[in-house]
């Protein structure tokens, strides 16, 4: 990879009191009643923010992503243990009540992303097929295999793939790149969607009453619930949420050793990958809680803790973009936005023919690009309840991410060596 100049704050403590004063200030400010603030945040919304300010700590040089642990902690933590207490409260019926059309909303964007790296090349390669070109470990193609493994995924499947066709460092810095901002840019339209989604639903004519029923019930339940919590509440709620992460990261550990020592062709369906195995454990603990009497712990507040975590996750992943990278290689940008665009075109076509509703194109989307990283973070900004739905749905990413990626490789090898 290549090496950043030293950046201005390498303390991680202190960049974590930077990150949690601009989330503290974000929230503070959506919250307010000021018309001037409403009105902001009428067009931009407060998640965005929480992505878009921190990235600019390390586009001006402030921090060094690569350098700072937060994220690693962040996801390895504090993602599970919002996992577990946003899953806590879940009814399952009722989410099994949403029917096929998630599922098939996620499936198309699995294929979006798997056409949609060979159709980028082969129309890009029209216009500058320098830019698809490149031999060996800087064949473009290969670097773009870890955006596939990313996109369908997550980022044990875009190692699995830098793993197999072994790209050059440099090209793989760039495609990281590319895949995080191309994907950042993509969430802020979903983000933005997210405040017209009803409108949106009208022009896909979309049926949408299980889903306000699920989050009529949700809402319900934490009403009837609801109380003021005491510090044992609160205890009670870090110790379910970080001990099921403890136990999820104890046991995830010995499966993945396990499987790499008696099944190592699973590789292939992540499940030699240990954090495929906390992000399935934690969110399995999560769903058996909500069938005990633990479940009355969200009246307490327990997803609005687990909501927290899932912030800090944003403002650090938020942290790793550098958008003044864009102009570093400008035509794999071009690569990347087409690629998307195909994802995308594909996702609404799919809606609109089947009714599907926004908030399942959202989330089937993310699912596939952003992994149990963005799901539950787009499917909670519907509202807290749907978080799940995000994440049952990431973790069969996870499962498929390999091999639609591997799918892809060899559809966009094809095409490269054919210009």
């Amino acid at each position: 990879m290549q090496h950043t100049a030293e950046a201005l704050i390498t303390n991680d403590a202190i960049v974590m009191g930077m990150l949690m004063i601009m989330l503290a200030l974000i929230f503070t400010t959506a919250a307010s009643k000021n018309p001037r603030w409403q009105k902001f945040y009428g067009v931009i919304p407060m998640l965005l923010l929480c992505y878009f300010l921190p990235s600019l700590l390390t586009t001006f040089g402030v921090v060094d992503p690569e350098q700072s642990k937060l994220y690693y902690v962040a996801s390895r933590y504090l993602l599970p243990a919002s996992l577990v207490l946003l899953t806590l409260s879940i009814d399952l019926k009722e989410v099994l009540r949403l029917g096929p059309k998630a599922l098939i909303m996620f499936l198309t964007g699995t294929f979006g992303v798997v056409v949609g790296g060979p159709i980028a090349i082969f129309l890009i390669a029209l216009v500058s097929p320098d830019t698809v070109g490149g031999a060996g470990p800087e064949a473009v193609w290969r670097g773009m295999t870890t955006i596939a493994g990313s996109w369908i995924g997550g980022g044990a499947n875009q190692a699995a793939m830098y793993e197999i066709f072994e790209p050059s460092d440099r090209l793989y810095s760039i495609m990281i790149t590319v895949d995080v901002i191309i994907a950042e840019i993509w969430m802020a339209f979903l983000l933005i969607g997210v405040g017209k989604s009803k409108s949106i639903d009208r022009f896909f004519k979309a049926d949408n009453t299980a889903i306000i029923h699920l989050q009529d019930k949700m809402h319900q339940f934490s009403k009837k619930n609801a109380k003021i919590p005491t510090t044992a509440d609160l205890m009670a709620i870090l110790g379910i949420g970080l001990g099921a992460t403890g136990l999820s990261h104890f046991l995830s550990d010995h499966i993945a050793l396990y499987i790499q020592q008696h099944a190592p062709f699973l590789e292939r369906f992540s499940l030699t990958s240990d954090f495929f195995w906390l992000i399935v454990l934690a969110t399995s603990f999560g769903l058996l809680m909500s069938f005990t009497r633990m479940r009355k712990l969200e009246g307490a507040g327990a997803s609005k803790v687990g909501t927290i975590f899932i912030y800090i996750l944003v403002a650090t992943i938020g942290m790793k973009m550098n958008i003044l990278k864009i102009f570093d290689n400008p035509g794999l940008f071009a690569v990347g936005a087409v690629w998307m665009m195909v994802h995308v075109v594909l996702l609404v076509v799919v809606a609109k023919s089947i009714r599907s509703p926004y908030f399942f194109l959202a989330v089937g989307s993310k699912a596939n690009i952003g992994g149990a990283a963005s799901a539950p973070v787009v499917a909670a900004a519907f509202h807290p309840s749907l978080a799940p739905v995000g994440v049952l749905l990431a973790v069969l990413g996870y499962a498929l991410g390999t091999y639609g990626a591997w799918i892809c490789a060899m559809l966009m090898q094809m095409l490269s060596t054919s210009h």
